[in-house]
């Protein structure tokens, strides 16, 4: 009389499966948000002119930024090639910067110009009064060889004039 009732299989095999399914969510959305968040949909582009010897960037920046310091790196080796702050003019202020022109600003590096500039320049800009700025690295053999208009610089998107580089910001109204 004491005969145990056997219950049946399927509610086992729905409760494991429903199991299961909860784990397989919460991996695959661990996942999506690991992707998602190293994978920026979008690059800001730094635009680089190449004339002769002379090499100017535009970094985008919205009104109200001013650039604090400049940075120059050699991409490969990671060797800083030269660093300025304070920018005198209210071009280098505004992101337009002539690489190694010592006379824009306040205080820079004694690094002189590479007569032969490495294969990959990467250039930083950081906001005066932030720890924030912006960057890219740039390839010098392509930037040589682009066909630029005046006031346009290259991107690895393709030429863009200083406006079009600085509307990639969405940037809020001063008054």
């Amino acid at each position: 009389m004491n005969q145990s009732r056997q219950r049946p299989v399927w509610v086992f095999v729905l409760i494991g499966s429903v199991f299961g399914l909860a784990v397989l969510v919460a991996a695959g959305t661990w996942v999506y948000g690991i992707y998602s968040m190293s994978d920026p949909a979008t690059t800001i582009l730094a635009g680089i002119r190449i004339d002769g010897s002379r090499i100017s960037v535009k970094m985008p920046t919205c009104p109200t930024d001013k650039v604090g310091m400049v940075e120059v790196y050699d991409s490969d080796s990671e060797q800083l090639l030269w660093r300025a702050s304070g920018p005198k003019t209210p071009e280098g202020k505004r992101g337009v910067v002539t690489l190694w022109n010592t006379d824009d600003f306040l205080k820079t590096s004694s690094g002189k110009q590479p007569k032969t500039l490495p294969a990959n320049l990467d250039v930083s800009v950081t906001f005066a009064g932030s720890e924030d700025g912006t960057g890219d690295v740039f390839n010098v053999g392509k930037a040589k060889a682009a066909h630029l208009s005046d006031g346009q610089y290259w991107t690895s998107d393709g030429a863009r004039t200083a406006t079009q580089i600085d509307a990639q910001f969405k940037c809020h109204a001063s008054n």
